[in-house]
């Protein structure tokens, strides 16, 4: 049991460890799957499409850096910026949605990339403090087995 729990412990250190020191490539890898999932955008029920409108609804963001990221798209072409992005849902028409200059005072100024990036870093304090304290049962529980099974190997040798 102390060995299970040792290398899950390893595991998990690992992972943070990992974690860490590829943060930013873990960015990096992020804003270019963001930028291909802005590339790729479509109204259907995309399951890309479906987590760049949950994004910028959640968020209250609109494109990768900014709104003007989706005038670069195919969907833009067509129909202008996402509904998504709309800060009123009742005050965003189409045809604003195609005119960047009115669609700058409907829809969210901010980009995407950088709300998630420093929620996720906001939060990466509290993670790293319920690790931590995983962690330590995680010894604790390691002490324990190795006590216990030193307990059990003692008094089999005081049997005999």
């Amino acid at each position: 049991y102390a060995m299970l729990l040792s290398l899950i412990f390893l595991i998990v250190l690992v992972a943070a460890v990992v974690g860490f020191v590829f943060r930013h490539e873990i960015k990096t890898n992020f804003e270019s799957n963001l930028n291909l999932a802005l590339r790729d955008y479509n109204a259907t029920a995309d399951r890309h499409s479906e987590a760049v409108d949950t994004i910028q609804r959640t968020l209250h963001c609109c494109g990768v850096q900014n709104y003007s990221d989706w005038e670069r798209t195919e969907y833009f072409a067509q129909r202008g910026i996402p509904r998504s992005c709309c800060k009123s849902q009742d005050d965003c028409s189409e045809e604003d949605l195609k005119d960047p200059s009115k669609a700058k005072l409907k829809v969210f100024m901010d980009g995407c990339f950088f709300l998630v990036t420093s929620t996720m870093e906001s939060k990466m304090s509290v993670v790293a403090g319920i690790s931590f304290g995983i962690a330590c049962f995680q010894l604790v529980g390691i002490i324990l087995a190795c006590c216990l099974s030193q307990y059990i190997t003692n008094n089999q040798y005081e049997m005999v």
